[in-house]
């Protein structure tokens, strides 16, 4: 591979590090409302589906492995806890984003695409795990996993699906 192909994966990987501690934790819930989902679509709209598979791969194991990229700093434990279906949902979501991306680059399919695959695929792991660690009903899971996050998720596919769209025809020019 050559440098440049290899600098693409390596930002988004440094990108889903930075982002994930612009965040903030919400008193109802133990998940965190996080720019690093940001990331990860924009990983998806830059990348090819294999390759944003490894970059969110690469990041969840430096978080397991206990490097400080996880939004409160925790690590394997963060995984195995009640968001830890979040993460492990982020693989195929954002590599089905991927693929589903299209060509040429466009707001709205981007968006659209994130908003039908990868949010719906992200919530549906998240409501899992807190189903299963914290041993609630799918109600009280829905209030702690996903209707807190819908609003900002709305804004964040969107805002990603903007720079995206933007950075892939400066990259399809240089």
């Amino acid at each position: 591979m050559q440098a440049r192909e290899l600098t693409k994966p390596a930002m988004c990987v440094a990108l889903c590090c930075v982002t994930a501690h612009i965040s903030f934790p919400l008193p109802f819930t133990p998940g965190y409302v996080t720019a690093l989902t940001f990331a990860m679509s924009l990983t998806a709209y830059l990348l090819s589906p294999r390759q944003t598979f490894t970059v969110i791969l690469i990041y969840i194991l430096m978080g397991a492995v206990g490097l400080p990229v996880f939004a409160n700093g925790e690590g394997l434990s963060r995984l195995l806890g009640p968001v830890g279906g979040f993460y492990f949902a982020w693989l195929p979501a954002y590599a089905l984003l991927s693929l589903a991306k299209g060509a040429p680059p466009s707001l709205k399919r981007y968006a659209l695409m994130n908003l039908l695959i990868a949010v719906p695929i992200t919530y549906a792991g998240g409501l899992i795990s807190m189903i299963l660690v914290l041993h609630v009903e799918l109600w009280q899971a829905l209030t702690m996993a996903v209707f807190p996050f819908v609003f900002g998720d709305v804004l964040k596919a969107v805002a990603a699906a903007v720079l995206g769209v933007k950075l892939q025809k400066i990259l399809e020019r240089a």
